[in-house]
């Protein structure tokens, strides 16, 4: 296959797809920051209830 004929179908099919709105891109990324903080915070709070167990396990060994 020759390199302008694989461009030409490239384009085509770039043709083919459906690109988002803004709209759809805003409310996807507003979406993703508010799983990935909601994420973080669970993660702290069982980091948080899992380091005062082994502490109270730690002083129960002294």
């Amino acid at each position: 296959m020759n390199p302008f004929q694989f461009l030409q179908e490239v384009r085509q099919e770039a043709a083919k797809v459906t690109w988002p709105t803004w709209k759809e891109v805003w409310i996807t990324t507003v979406m993703v920051l508010i799983m990935v903080t909601m994420a973080a915070i669970f993660f702290l709070v069982i980091d948080q209830i899992l380091g005062g167990l082994v502490n109270l396990v730690l002083r129960l060994g002294r």
